[in-house]
């Protein structure tokens, strides 16, 4: 069974368990996702099935801003008769004698307790300082200080460049992040939703990946 899936990121908000506690949840629409491609080890060197999300339009209207699939997705796709994908990912598995091409998988692969690691884009926050991207303390706010928010020294001179891993300013955000061991609060089959325990990265309407923690 492929415990993976992938969906968007809807929002955040709380329930309460059995015994009345708040829980804060991420709201995910997770699926259904359609099994693309099987990779064994015969034919690939290793065991794999590669998985489409959310429909879409071979062309693209003019005017809209959202690109259609290129002629490569599109053959792909049509030579297992596959309506159009947006999103195709890759998930590695032992075994893939179970699963065919076309099957679906829906958020049923998950039942409640389950922990899952959660992968998205965390959210850009442009060209930040190094306070703000690393936390720094920053020199004095006294008068006559003229250091403030600088990131001062770049380490040693004598060797006319800077070393690899140094705190400079730049961008912040907008990267592959991974959370991991969140635990599945609630499944619902009917609307394609699970209720994931905490935050995940990236902002609302993000595609994120679930897959079952290691």
């Amino acid at each position: 069974m492929v415990k993976s899936i992938l969906g968007r990121k809807v929002g955040m908000t709380q329930i309460f368990d059995e015994q009345g506690r708040v829980v804060p949840v991420t709201v995910v629409e997770a699926g259904p996702c359609i099994v693309t491609q099987k990779k064994t080890v015969t034919s690939d060197g290793y065991d794999a099935v590669q998985v489409g999300y959310e429909q879409a339009k071979e062309r693209t209207p003019k005017g809209k801003n959202r690109a259609a699939l290129n002629k490569p997705e599109r053959g792909h796709l049509a030579k297992n008769n596959l309506a159009p994908l947006r999103h195709l990912r890759e998930v590695r598995m032992e075994g893939t004698a179970d699963l065919n091409v076309g099957d679906e998988i829906k958020v049923d692969v998950f039942t409640e307790g389950d922990f899952v690691d959660v992968t998205g884009t965390s959210k850009g926050k442009g060209f930040a300082g190094v306070v703000k991207r690393y936390h720094w303390h920053g020199g004095d706010m006294t008068h006559g200080s003229m250091i403030h928010r600088k990131p001062q020294s770049a380490g040693a001179t004598d060797a006319a460049r800077v070393f690899k891993n140094v705190g400079r300013p730049g961008r912040m955000g907008n990267e592959r992040v991974t959370v991991k061991r969140l635990r599945v609060v609630r499944v619902d089959l009917e609307r394609n939703v699970l209720l994931i325990r905490g935050a995940v990265p990236g902002a609302n309407g993000g595609l994120i990946t679930i897959r079952e923690a290691k």
